[in-house]
């Protein structure tokens, strides 16, 4: 079924033009359906970008998903229209009364700062609390990830002297987990972060769980044992061009801590279109996602504050594999041998 939108989002027409059927709110409501009820916290500049590669992953569900998109009151965004904002985002006080099996909250270009340094972690944090009784699941991206997985599990950002750029590979951890089921043991990931998370704090919290990792990037996808929270690093939902456009933004400013974009151009030769090599995975995790909280939601959203009290969101996945599982032997893929690069 389509995702429902709200009426006159301009990434209507980019959808439309993609053949992604989403369907505008009166059309909605003829179809006797219960939609998963989802929220996108947008922390983005590009509001209407970010907005266009969520609601494209989003579509590619069989189930109708009816979307609010939430907003920061204590940053202004200057990358769009305040009509913009005052047309399709609300804040948290307008959404507190509201319930939701699923809850996205994406990056944002300030993981090279401390938390407490920017202006809406306070404000974070709420949200954070509220979701913990409001919300079913949530998908956390990059720096709304790391910024999680400090407060509410204290794992520790680490920064990083250059910028993880480009696409990098990620073994499959578990095979079995319902997240990455249908996973290739290597998975490509576009990257684009000055920090990252410490391994061994993960690793010592029995809550969490590592289903992707690489030699480069380190955990790629990281969640809770029932999947109420789960933290992406890296970048599915980027489009095919959006490492390209960070690069030319990053060296337009003059900035010395950004290589060259890695696995990404072929030949390392910008003059040629990028691969969109890592398109496959990102649909497949996101319609995992949606079809676990699918299958396990309430109908009734007003009993998730019990199920998370009561921790009952699902089957507990205590299964762990070493790095590079579920191969039984030693064999690191495009690192010795070239598989798989886009090299001469």
């Amino acid at each position: 079924m389509p995702i429902k939108i709200p009426s006159g989002l301009p990434a209507r027409a980019i959808l439309d033009s993609e053949r992604i059927f989403a369907l505008e709110k009166p059309e909605a409501e003829r179809q006797r359906v219960r939609p998963l009820k989802l929220v996108i916290l947008n922390l983005m500049p590009k509001k209407i970008e970010t907005e266009t590669q969520l609601l494209r992953l989003i579509s590619k569900s069989p189930l109708q998903v009816e979307i609010d998109f939430m907003k920061t009151s204590t940053h202004e965004a200057t990358h769009v229209s305040a009509d913009h904002l005052v047309k399709f985002y609300e804040n948290l006080d307008a959404l507190r009364d509201n319930y939701y099996d699923g809850f996205v909250v994406t990056g944002a270009p300030v993981e090279h700062m401390p938390f407490e340094d920017v202006d809406y972690w306070d404000e974070f944090k709420s949200i954070l609390d509220w979701a913990s009784t409001h919300v079913f699941s949530t998908m956390y991206l990059c720096w709304g990830a790391m910024g999680a997985l400090y407060y509410r599990y204290g794992v520790r950002k680490v920064d990083l002297p250059e910028k993880i750029f480009g696409v990098f590979p990620q073994y499959l951890e578990d095979e079995y987990c319902f997240l990455t089921n249908g996973f290739d043991e290597i998975s490509l990931q576009p990257h684009s972060r000055l920090a990252g998370v410490d391994e061994d704090d993960v690793r010592a919290k029995p809550d969490l769980q590592i289903l992707t990792w690489g030699p480069e990037s380190g955990p790629g996808l990281i969640a809770t044992r029932d999947f109420s929270e789960v933290f992406a690093l890296g970048h599915w939902e980027y489009g095919k061009y959006t490492l390209a456009e960070e690069y030319e933004r990053d060296m337009k400013k003059g900035l010395t801590n950004v290589p060259f974009p890695k696995n990404y151009f072929p030949h390392d030769d910008p003059a040629l279109e990028p691969l969109f090599a890592w398109r496959a995975h990102a649909n497949l995790l996101w319609r995992n996602w949606l079809n676990w909280v699918y299958q396990t939601t309430p109908y009734d959203l007003t009993e998730v504050p019990q199920l998370r009290a009561e921790k009952r969101l699902g089957t507990d996945r205590s299964i762990r594999h070493e790095p590079g599982g579920p191969r039984g032997d030693d064999y690191k893929p495009l690192l010795n041998d070239g598989y798989g690069l886009i090299v001469d």
